[in-house]
C-alpha cells in the first residue's frame, strides 16, 4: 500500500475525556520583554566557541545565574527547531552542534521571567542579561504544572470511607457511592484527568476571561465544563463535573485559592549532572494531533536505525509522523484502511452537533472527537527497522478466531464478536515507504517485541484478558495472518499442579481448589518482555492496588501458557504502593513499575518470592519481592502522595543516556520531565523540558547513533503526546514536538 506523504489539512479535535474545546489560554507564546542584551565576546567570561556553537555567560542583578536555561530557537528549517542547555555554577553556557541558521536566544529559569530574545548565529559568544522576576507570582508562571497541582487539598485518610452525594461515583472507573480509601480518591483523580493531559497548567487552573465573567469560581468552572464539542462529556464526568458535588468543591476550592494569590512551592533549579543536559527539539504533525508513542530504534538492539528517522503514531490523524533529525524536516504518512468503505461505518465518540457554548479555540468548527477510524496506537521497531503498531483493521472478528474453527487458539479460547470493529496490526517499512496491514483476532493496547527467533510482536490483548501476538518471521515467510498469530488468556495455576488444564473457573465463579482460575479484571495495558527468560509482563489499570501479571507462553501455546499475578504491597493505614501505570524489565529480570497512584517507582524481583502459584498466589503473596522508591516532587495537600503523574516507565538497559546500564526512567508526565533513578547511588536525576511548557509524554526510547562518538552518539527520545496539544505553551495552533535528551560530561562540553 502506497504512502501518501504531506502535511495534514484535516482537523480532528482530540477531546474525549479531557479539557477539550475549552476556552483556555496558556502561557504567552513569546518571551516577555526584559533586559536581555548581547555583550561583546570579551565580557563573556572567556567561554570559547566553535563554528557550530553559541556560548557565553548569563548574569542578572543578582550576579551570575547558575542552573538556568538558555534557549535557541529558529524557524529557518522546514520544521521549527530548538536547542536548550543549562548554565554552570558560574552562569556560563555552551550550546553545542547548532546547524547553520538564524536563532533567537533567551534565558528562562526559576526565580526569573523570560529575557528579551537576542538574534544570534553559530560561532558567536553572547553575554545574556537575565531578568529577575518582579514578584513571586510572576516567577511561579514558569513552574511545572505538578507544583500548582500539589495545592489541591486531598481529604485525610481518616475521612474514608466517604459517601459521595449526588449521582454516580467520584471515581471514573468504578460505580457506587462510597469511596473506600484515600487511595481510591487519588486514583480517581489520576484516571479521570491526567491519563490524557496535564493538570496544574494555566489552562486547567483558571477561568479565563474568554469563557466569560461569572459571580463565582464555581459558576465559571461549570461553564468551563460545557464549552466546546466535548464539553458535555466533561460536564458529566464524575471526577470533574456536576454529578458529584464533592468533586466540584475540590476543584473550585483549589481555583479560588489560586485566584486569591496562593502560590505553589518553589521548584529547585537543575543541580549536578542535571546541568549537563542538552535538549534538541523538532515540531511535527498538526495542531489537532494526538500522538501516542515515539519510536526511534529496536529496544533489544538500540544501534538499529542509527541517525535515522523518528516515527510517532498519531491516534487523531490515523497516521505516522516522520521526523528527519539530520535534515530537520517532518512529514506525515497516512495509514490506509484495507477497505475504505469501512471508514463510513466507524462511529465517532461524539455526535456532530453544534455546541451550545462554542470554543474560543475552535469556535463552532466541529471535529471528530473520537479520533480517526484507523486509530493508530502504540508501536515498536523490529530488527529490520520497520515500525509496528496497532490499528483498526476491520469491522468483524475473522471466522478462524471464533468457536467452531479448527484454529488451535480458537479451540482453546474462542473469541466473540465485540463492539463494531476489531483492531489489527500494521507496520511501516522505510525501505519501501509502504504500510502493511495484518488482520488479528484480538485488539491490542501497548506492544513489545520478544527475544525469540520468530521476533514475536506481543500485545496486551483486548477481547481476551491476557496477551496476543504476531510472529514477524512467520508473517514474512507466509503472509498468512492466521498462521502468524496467537493468543492466550491469563490463567493461574490455582491448583498448583504445575500446568494449566481445562476447565478453569472464571471471575464470576467461586474459586475451586481443584481447578485453575482465570485472573479476574480488565485488560492489561503497558507490556514488556524479559530479556532473561522471555516471559511477558503487563500491568492492569483496575481497582486499588492494581496488579502486574507475568505470562509464560511455553513451548506449545496455548496449552503451555501460564500466568502469575502480583499486587504492590498495600494496606489502608500505611504508605504503600498502588496504581501501576508502566512496566519494563532490566537485564537481570527485575521488573520496574511506575506506581503512579501512590507516586512511586517500584522494583519487583520475582526471584525473592517464596510462593509463585497455587491457591494463595492471588496477589498480596510476595511482599518480599517489592521495593518502593518515592519519586521526588511536591505532594498533594493532606497526603504524602506526589502530585506528579507517571504515565510510563522505561529501563535503559544499554546506557543510551550515559548514566549506566539498567537505569529506570519514569515519565514525569505532570512535571515536564523525565526522571531517572540510579539504583547503585540511590539518587534521582530530573531532566526538565522548560520550553515550551506542557511536555506531556507517554513514551521514551533510547538510541545509540554512533557507539564511538561518546555523548554525541547516544541519547533518549521522547515527545509531547497530549490529547490536547493546545494546552502547551503557545496555545491554539501549537504543534507537538519531539525531544532528544543527551548528557554531556559537563555544561560547557562542545
Amino acid at each position: 500500500m502506497n504512502v501518501r506523504m504531506g502535511r495534514s489539512a484535516g482537523i480532528i479535535l482530540a477531546a474525549w475525556g479531557v479539557m477539550a474545546g475549552i476556552a483556555l489560554v496558556g502561557v504567552e507564546a513569546r518571551p516577555r520583554p526584559g533586559g536581555a542584551i548581547a555583550r561583546p565576546q570579551s565580557q563573556a567570561s572567556g567561554v570559547s566557541v566553535d563554528a557550530d556553537n553559541l556560548g557565553g555567560v548569563v548574569t542578572s542583578a543578582n550576579g551570575p545565574e547558575a542552573g538556568v536555561w538558555v534557549i535557541a530557537e529558529t524557524t529557518d528549517f522546514q520544521t521549527k527547531f530548538r536547542k536548550i542547555v543549562v548554565t554552570d555554577e558560574g552562569g556560563r553556557y555552551v550550546i553545542p552542534e547548532l546547524p547553520k541558521a538564524n536563532y533567537k536566544i533567551w534565558v528562562r529559569g526559576y526565580g526569573l521571567v523570560d529575557s528579551q530574545p537576542v538574534d544570534a548565529k553559530p560561532g558567536q559568544t553572547l553575554a545574556l542579561a537575565a531578568v529577575v522576576a518582579p514578584t513571586p507570582a510572576d516567577a511561579a508562571q514558569y513552574y511545572p504544572p505538578n507544583y500548582w497541582y500539589s495545592m489541591l487539598q486531598i481529604p485525610p485518610k481518616a475521612a474514608f470511607p466517604m459517601t459521595v452525594p449526588g449521582e454516580g461515583s467520584f471515581l471514573e472507573l468504578h460505580t457506587g457511592r462510597t469511596i473506600q480509601t484515600q487511595a481510591d480518591y487519588i486514583w480517581g483523580l489520576r484516571r479521570g484527568c491526567e491519563v490524557c493531559h496535564q493538570m496544574g497548567t494555566k489552562a486547567t487552573r483558571v477561568v479565563e476571561p474568554e469563557i466569560g465573567t461569572f459571580p463565582t469560581i464555581r459558576e465559571g468552572w461549570e461553564r468551563k465544563l460545557e464549552v466546546g464539542q466535548g464539553g458535555r462529556l466533561l460536564h458529566t464526568t464524575p471526577a470533574l463535573g456536576l454529578s458529584n458535588p464533592t468533586a466540584m468543591a475540590l476543584w473550585t476550592t483549589w481555583m479560588e485559592q489560586i485566584a486569591k494569590g496562593a502560590l505553589p512551592p518553589v521548584p529547585p533549579r537543575p543541580q549536578g549532572v542535571e546541568r549537563n543536559l542538552v535538549l534538541t527539539m523538532w515540531d511535527f504533525a498538526t495542531r489537532t494531533a494526538f500522538p501516542h508513542d515515539l519510536i526511534s530504534t529496536d529496544k533489544r538492539k538500540p544501534t538499529v536505525n542509527g541517525n535515522g528517522h523518528l516515527y510517532i503514531v498519531d491516534w487523531a490523524e490515523g497516521a505516522v509522523s516522520i521526523i528527519d533529525p539530520v535534515e530537520n524536516t517532518d512529514q506525515i504518512a497516512r495509514v490506509p484502511l484495507r477497505n475504505e468503505e469501512w471508514r463510513k461505518q466507524f462511529k465517532s465518540g461524539e455526535p456532530d452537533v453544534m455546541p451550545e457554548y462554542p470554543s474560543p479555540y475552535w469556535g463552532k468548527e466541529l471535529k471528530q472527537v473520537r479520533l480517526d477510524p484507523v486509530n493508530a496506537g502504540p508501536g515498536m521497531m523490529d530488527s529490520q527497522g520497520r515500525t509496528w503498531f496497532n490499528v483498526q483493521s476491520r469491522l468483524d472478528v475473522p471466522s478462524y478466531c471464533q468457536a467452531g474453527s479448527d484454529n488451535r487458539f480458537a479451540q482453546y479460547y474462542p473469541l466473540k464478536q465485540r463492539r463494531q470493529r476489531n483492531e489489527g496490526v500494521a507496520y511501516y517499512d522505510p525501505k519501501t515507504s509502504q504500510f502493511t496491514v495484518i488482520d488479528t483476532c484480538t485488539g491490542g493496547s501497548h506492544t513489545a517485541f520478544g527475544y525469540d527467533k520468530d521476533e514475536t510482536f506481543y500485545m496486551s490483548a483486548r477481547g481476551v484478558y491476557g496477551i496476543s501476538w504476531v510472529k514477524a518471521r512467520v508473517w514474512d515467510e507466509t503472509h498468512d495472518p492466521e498462521k502468524s498469530q496467537g493468543w492466550c488468556p491469563a490463567i493461574l495455576d490455582y491448583n498448583g499442579d504445575g500446568k494449566i488444564t481445562k476447565p478453569w473457573t472464571t471471575a464470576d465463579q467461586p474459586p475451586d481448589p481443584k481447578l485453575d482460575r482465570m485472573i479476574p479484571g480488565p485488560t492489561g495495558y503497558i507490556i514488556a518482555v524479559s530479556p532473561t527468560d522471555g516471559s511477558v509482563w503487563f500491568h492492569t489499570t483496575d481497582l486499588i492496588p492494581g496488579r502486574i501479571v507475568r505470562m509464560e507462553v511455553g513451548a506449545h501455546p496455548p496449552e503451555t501458557c501460564m500466568a502469575e499475578v502480583y499486587e504492590p504491597p498495600f494496606s489502608v493505614n500505611n504508605q504503600d504502593g498502588y496504581g501501576p501505570q508502566g512496566i519494563d524489565v532490566d537485564s537481570h529480570g527485575v521488573v520496574w513499575v511506575g506506581l503512579t497512584g501512590s507516586g512511586q517507582l517500584a522494583s519487583f524481583d520475582r526471584r525473592k518470592c517464596k510462593v509463585k502459584n497455587g491457591p494463595t498466589a492471588t496477589g498480596q503473596h510476595c511482599p518480599e519481592g517489592w521495593t518502593l522508591y518515592p519519586v521526588p516532587g511536591p505532594q498533594f495537600k493532606g497526603s504524602n502522595v506526589a502530585a506528579d503523574y507517571f504515565y510510563n516507565d522505561w529501563v535503559d538497559r544499554a546506557n543510551t543516556l550515559g548514566l549506566g546500564n539498567d537505569v529506570p526512567v519514569v515519565t514525569g508526565t505532570g512535571s515536564d520531565s523525565l526522571i531517572a533513578y540510579l539504583p547503585s547511588a540511590k539518587k534521582w536525576i530530573t531532566l526538565r523540558v522548560p520550553y515550551p511548557m506542557g511536555f506531556f509524554t507517554r513514551s521514551l526510547d533510547g538510541r545509540i547513533d554512533d557507539p564511538q562518538a561518546g555523548w554525541k552518539g547516544r541519547g533518549l527520545w521522547s515527545a509531547v503526546e497530549s490529547r490536547v496539544v493546545w494546552h502547551t505553551e503557545g496555545g491554539w495552533g501549537t504543534r507537538p514536538y519531539a525531544v532528544h535528551f543527551q548528557l554531556r560530561p559537563d555544561p560547557l562540553a562542545k
